[in-house]
């Protein structure tokens, strides 16, 4: 009997170490809901200041999120491989509804840990980011989070 009490105490105490935020509705390991919203903000503040017509100097990044091509055919990959219906255009990226979408589909499939730290950093500079090529970029977006 004792073990079983046991047991279900340390089951107990492990559940209240999974996060249970639910905002943003990004799916972690534990399927527990993550709350992308701050990084999102941040993110939206340092590349755009919040404006959804906004277009880099190259005109490759756009809209309230700054994404680029490359961001939208790897979404649009990622459905394809979740055997999933839904695209994104081009269009889409000025669209901050969609670019959300297209952020939080990036991170469940690249990042299902929910590292902030990865999503700032790889929002910025890829899968493949340096910390010290991303460095003044994550500095940016974590002075916006606090």
């Amino acid at each position: 009997m004792k073990r079983i009490v046991k047991n279900a105490c340390m089951a107990c105490m492990m559940l209240m170490l999974v996060p249970v935020n639910a905002s943003a509705g990004a799916k972690g390991k534990q399927g527990s809901k993550f709350d992308w919203s701050p990084v999102i903000d941040a993110i939206i503040e340092v590349e755009s200041e919040g404006n959804a017509d906004a277009v880099d100097k190259s005109g490759k990044s756009c809209g309230i999120m700054q994404i680029t091509p490359i961001l939208v055919k790897e979404c649009n990959r990622i459905q394809q491989l979740r055997k999933s219906d839904k695209r994104y255009t081009m269009n889409d990226r000025f669209s901050v509804a969609k670019s959300k979408e297209m952020f939080l589909l990036y991170q469940s499939f690249y990042n299902p840990q929910n590292n902030v730290e990865q999503a700032i950093r790889s929002w910025n500079g890829g899968m493949n980011y340096s910390k010290r090529g991303t460095q003044r970029y994550y500095n940016k977006v974590m002075s916006k989070m606090k």
